[in-house]
């Protein structure tokens, strides 16, 4: 018990010694937006796609890596539609190299390449684009340290017969923590409270959505993290997949119904 106790002390130092290292990071290449977030944006693509490739064995690695980081880097110069469209081409070519699991591998492409460059679209949006990507930033962190501490303290039954470490007080917590940060983002930009509660508790179901999701991913493979590259949170994937399902949610909802961002003060 007592030795379970410390390694539970060890794992929860090692998560905080990463976030006060990675969140100032990850703060100011989106703040700064441009070129920072594209080259942020590149890498997170890379460490994301060396991650599927270990995780899957689809190979060659480098033919997953080079055009998803590429691709990222050179969204400020670039169209969405070429973006896309060149995505969507690595996608096949990638499938053609692992024909055995050829759908899957694609998949692999577009999932590793289509999140940091959702974060972009967001960040360069039509819209307030610093405050709308820092503050659902903000909001998946609160969810995902939330489930954590909520499931910690409270316990109880599982949110699903095949993730038992996340749990329904969980799930609980980290919508109540995001209703929070959602009254908080109205009253910084004077919006209305009731919307802003509701897109938080509407990020943190997405943000759960997208960590259930991936964690099938990781079943299918049968590995429990995608990655080390982040100490006491195990790979890049771990940590973005949430951030990826909002913000491609986000983006979404903002072309789709603009009127929203008035009430949202965006």
């Amino acid at each position: 018990m007592a030795a379970a106790g410390r390694r539970d002390s060890r794992e929860l130092a090692l998560r905080l010694v990463s976030a006060a290292i990675l969140i100032p990071f990850a703060l100011y290449v989106v703040w700064a937006g441009g070129w920072w977030l594209a080259v942020g944006a590149a890498l997170f693509a890379a460490a994301m796609g060396l991650e599927w490739s270990r995780m899957s064995g689809h190979r060659p690695a480098g033919l997953l890596i080079l055009p998803i980081a590429g691709l990222n880097l050179l969204v400020p110069v670039i169209r969405v539609e070429l973006f896309c469209a060149c995505l969507v081409a690595s996608a096949l070519v990638f499938a053609l190299a692992n024909r055995r699991d050829g759908a899957i591998a694609a998949f692999g492409v577009l999932y590793a390449g289509g999140m940091p460059f959702a974060l972009q679209l967001l960040r360069g949006g039509p819209w307030d684009g610093p405050a709308a990507a820092l503050i659902l930033m903000a909001t998946v962190w609160a969810s995902d340290s939330a489930a954590y501490f909520a499931g910690r303290g409270f316990g109880g039954p599982p949110l699903t017969t095949d993730s038992p470490n996340k749990t329904w007080s969980g799930a609980i917590g980290a919508i109540l923590a995001c209703m929070l940060c959602g009254l908080i983002a109205a009253g910084l930009l004077s919006a209305e409270k009731l919307v802003w509660a509701a897109v938080g508790a509407a990020v943190s179901v997405a943000a759960q959505l997208g960590d259930l999701f991936e964690s099938q991913i990781k079943r299918r493979f049968g590995v429990k993290d995608a990655g080390g590259l982040v100490p006491g949170h195990g790979g890049v994937m771990d940590r973005v997949d949430g951030l990826g399902a909002v913000c491609i949610v986000a983006v979404t909802v903002f072309l789709a119904a603009p009127a929203l961002l008035t009430r949202l003060g965006l």
